[in-house]
């Protein structure tokens, strides 16, 4: 008997058993949501699969063949791909991509924190939901009609810009007809476009930071920059994180705007990869060599990722 009470403290109170969702729903109702749930994700399914998949696999398939659209695909297996390798004029393309990354991402994130950061910790009151309202709008316009507005405004003559300064007796300058400023400036247009998203998804990763953290730093006299820098940063890394994958990958598929603004000119001074391929696809009908430079454009963007991902998360430990 003192065994057996002295073993029995030992075993404390049994541990609570975790509920399922699906607990005291009958298996007819499980069922039946099941099949609902499913109903929901089939159609999306189809259509991810069928313009996103399936494009996928026709596509590596095309890059080991040589294929122009007016005969059937003939298999050269590595032969795309070994010329990718010594294009010159691809190989400048994917320098003008990175200097579009390196100017868009870093400008386009640090201009969002920066405002989602005024926004969040000055206006948040009816003003504030109207100026978001504002920096969202150019989002919500396609890079097409974008880049039409600010051709008129870059026009040589007769733009926007250079009637204003040509009231200080500057200019005109052609802004995009000039090799040096043509990739600074689709880059400027681009930020201008995608700033207003990126500062909508700060601002709402700034808003679910708990209160009582902002309060415990303004008690402890904490200034704005403090506040900015030891605080907001740190807490929102996970947005950060988002933002600048979103931003890299959309930077490296930039094709539309540069295709409005300057058709990848002059000399080749914005052509970025993304409109090289189209160029080789749907001006010079080579299908397979497209398709071989873009599934190397998808391995770059996914070794970046991981590069980025191994820098996040060592900044993490």
């Amino acid at each position: 008997m003192a065994q057996t009470s002295a073993a029995a403290p030992a075993q404390g109170k049994p541990k609570k058993q975790k509920q399922s969702p699906y607990s005291g729903m009958s298996k007819a109702l499980i069922r039946r949501e099941t099949i609902s749930a499913y109903c929901f994700l089939i159609p999306s399914l189809i259509f991810f699969v069928t313009f996103v998949v399936v494009p996928m696999f026709i596509c590596v398939f095309y890059s080991f063949t040589e294929y122009n659209l007016a005969q059937p695909p003939e298999w050269i297996a590595l032969e795309n791909y070994a010329k990718v390798f010594t294009n010159s004029q691809l190989r400048r393309a994917l320098f003008n991509t990175v200097i579009y990354v390196i100017i868009t991402v870093p400008l386009q994130t640090l201009m969002a924190m920066l405002v989602a950061n005024f926004l969040a910790e000055y206006l948040n009151n009816r003003y504030g939901r109207f100026l978001r309202s504002i920096i969202f709008i150019p989002t919500l316009a396609s890079y097409v009609a974008a880049a039409s507005v600010w051709e008129v405004i870059l026009a040589p003559k007769g733009g926007l810009l250079n009637e204003i300064l040509g009231v200080f007796g500057l200019g005109p300058f052609n802004w995009l007809g000039e090799p040096t400023s043509a990739l600074i400036c689709v880059s400027l247009v681009a930020v201008w476009k995608s700033v207003g998203y990126f500062t909508i998804i700060f601002y709402a990763g700034m808003m679910n930071i708990d209160v009582s953290v902002r309060e415990a730093a303004l008690i402890d006299g904490a200034t704005p920059r403090q506040r900015f820098w030891k605080i907001t940063v740190p807490l929102i890394k996970p947005i950060t994180y988002l933002n600048v994958t979103l931003g890299i990958i959309w930077s490296f598929q930039a094709f539309d705007i540069v295709y409005k603004l300057t058709g990848g000119g002059p000399f080749g001074a914005t052509s970025t990869v993304a409109y090289i391929i189209y160029a080789y696809a749907f001006q010079d009908f080579r299908i397979g060599y497209a398709s071989a430079v873009a599934v190397l454009l998808l391995v770059v963007i996914l070794v970046i990722h991981f590069i980025q991902q191994h820098f996040f998360e060592g900044k993490e430990d």
